[in-house]
């Protein structure tokens, strides 16, 4: 949706990108705020959150050593503006939800539903159940809310995952809730079956032009302010730049038939 030629650069020819600070960080909050659910209600406090923080750092960076590079961790001064930083993200999730009072039913859920043999597959940050069955569909995003004329794009992430799990659990989602930490924003929608309907044909159609692109070879880049973000390009011929050839056998790489439609996991 955002960029063919993007898809491809990804997808297909798989070129790397680093990591950065801001996808660092939601990944280091998402951690926390998970990991302290596995305290009891009362323990669920500012002070202990804020103690997890250092210690999940370790953890991403042992997981995933190029995360190391982010920071100058012979730097206290930096390194402690960076915690700080996390620190204040997870404060602003304390003023908008109260985890005393929560007890998810899922946290990083990883649902996968098959979809007339297009597999759809992502990571559910956290779903709550009320005693009565109503779902609620929570996802954290380190950001700022968007305005209202990108709202309805946010809220495809959640349609989506609202999409995998009614075919899972045979239920629609009483409550898709985006959880904005940049600007302390709860942003709240109530899908319909008629919803993740046309969500279902959206899908379909994105693949049928997956499945285009990669029959004719033509992955058009679409210039977009988001290009100023693109980590390649100087390989995009609206910027003048050259796509590398495409790897062989790109148009089996392309239709996998276990590829998946997901959702972008960046958190920025």
């Amino acid at each position: 949706m955002q960029c063919p030629l993007l898809y491809r650069f990804r997808v297909i020819d798989k070129l790397p990108e680093p990591p950065s600070p801001a996808a660092a960080r939601g990944t280091l909050v998402h951690s926390v705020l998970e990991r302290l659910f596995d305290l009891p209600a009362a323990g669920r406090t500012l002070e202990a959150a804020a103690a997890l923080v250092e210690p999940q750092w370790s953890a991403l960076v042992e997981s995933e050593p190029e995360l190391a590079d982010l920071l100058d961790h012979d730097d206290p001064a930096a390194l402690k503006a960076w915690f700080e930083e996390s620190i204040g993200l997870i404060e602003r999730w304390f003023a908008l939800e109260d985890p005393t009072r929560l007890e998810p039913a899922e946290r990083e859920l990883y649902v996968e539903t098959d979809l007339d043999g297009l597999t759809l597959r992502g990571y559910v940050d956290r779903l709550d159940v009320a005693p009565t069955g109503e779902i609620r569909v929570v996802d954290y995003k380190t950001g700022r809310s968007p305005s209202e004329l990108f709202e309805a794009k946010a809220l495809f992430q959640m349609k989506f995952y609202a999409l995998v799990l009614w075919r899972l659990r045979g239920q629609v989602p009483r409550m898709l809730q985006l959880v904005y930490l940049g600007n302390s924003e709860i942003v709240r929608y109530s899908p319909e079956e008629a919803d993740l309907l046309a969500t279902e044909r959206k899908l379909k159609a994105l693949w049928e032009a997956i499945e285009r692109a990669a029959t004719t070879g033509d992955w058009r880049p679409n210039k977009s302010r988001l290009c100023d973000w693109c980590e390649h390009r100087q390989l995009c011929p609206a910027w003048g730049g050259t796509p590398p050839p495409l790897p062989e056998g790109a148009t089996l790489l392309a239709l996998d038939p276990r590829a998946s439609a997901a959702v972008d996991p960046t958190d920025e």
